[in-house]
């Protein structure tokens, strides 16, 4: 039984346990000057391999700010499986709730990053993955977050967190997944999944609008992260805005995916949703200022200062 925060504190019983759910890569990340603008021949000044996808970056970062992060993804038996799981084990992430299928194909990704630090994606998803999700349905975590990109495991954590009693958080990205935002209890979308079901969205009034839209057939905690100008929120009637710190941005590629491992995992320590944003905020805010993709989460201590000298 998860104990609550008080408990905690009374009979030191440990928490901060999240099984994340859905999509784990390798990227293959260029730098480049500009985005590349016509089909030529472009040249890299720069080149690595790492790993990436939603869920994969998340359970990195909850394992890199000091939790325990069970991963549930689906890879093939082939070569870009194998690095995937190699680099998940190097970031102290549990490995064991992954789906290996003998005559799948592993997802991967190109990722362009330009001098500004933003980024274009183009992503294979992979074929012939298993659906199974008896591992997901099996595991014991304080909190539970999925990505979208693998439904019947989004749905299946969702509905696990339901049936614990514990924080279910979804990361809304397009196309969004109904059945697993009707199971969810924390549903944050990214600018692109909120205008989705809302369409274009210009200025605060519209984005209160949409979540109240939303609240109306989800009754969630609900939000949107919007990068550099940081999250908004809607909880019980009350909309509300966390701001981000302003920092020299290096890398923009995996932000919104150390944002919810960071956000998910504060909810697994018994944060409140403030508290968590906050934690978030400042977790996807330093990643930002430095290079390496989704894998370049700060750690515990970093943060705890950044809050401190940014009056979180």
């Amino acid at each position: 039984m998860r104990c609550c925060p008080l408990t905690r504190r009374l009979v030191n019983c440990s928490l901060g346990s999240v099984l994340v759910v859905g999509m784990a890569v390798v990227d293959f990340l260029f730098e480049v000057s500009e985005m590349p603008s016509a089909a030529k021949k472009y040249i890299a000044h720069n080149a690595q391999t790492v790993g990436g996808g939603g869920a994969a970056n998340a359970a990195c970062a909850i394992a890199k700010l000091g939790g325990r992060a069970s991963l549930a993804a689906r890879v093939g038996r082939d070569t870009i499986g194998d690095l995937i799981i190699a680099d998940l084990k190097r970031h102290a992430v549990d490995c064991s709730l992954i789906i290996a299928t003998d005559q799948g194909r592993s997802s991967y990704s190109s990722v362009l990053l330009d001098a500004k630090g933003e980024r274009q994606i183009v992503n294979f998803r992979g074929s012939d993955l298993s659906d199974d999700t008896r591992l997901i349905e099996s595991a014991t975590p304080d909190a539970v977050l999925a990505d979208t990109r693998w439904s019947a495991g989004a749905v299946a954590a969702m509905r696990l967190a339901r049936d614990r009693n514990i924080p279910g958080v979804l990361d809304a990205e397009a196309p969004v997944d109904f059945k697993a935002m009707e199971l969810a209890s924390h549903i944050a979308f990214s600018r692109q999944g909120l205008e989705s079901l809302a369409g274009p969205i210009n200025g605060v009034a519209e984005v209160e609008t949409a979540l109240r839209n939303v609240a109306e057939s989800f009754p969630a905690w609900l939000a949107m992260t919007d990068g550099a100008d940081g999250v908004y929120s809607l909880h019980k009637g009350r909309f509300s805005h966390e701001g981000a710190a302003a920092v020299d941005v290096v890398d923009t590629l995996g932000a919104g995916d150390v944002w919810h491992g960071a956000f998910a995992y504060s909810l697994s320590e018994g944060a409140n949703e403030a508290g968590a944003v906050k934690y978030a905020n400042a977790s996807a805010t330093l990643k930002c200022s430095r290079p390496g993709g989704g894998r370049a989460c700060p750690d515990s201590e970093e943060v705890r200062l950044f809050l401190r000298d940014h009056g979180g």
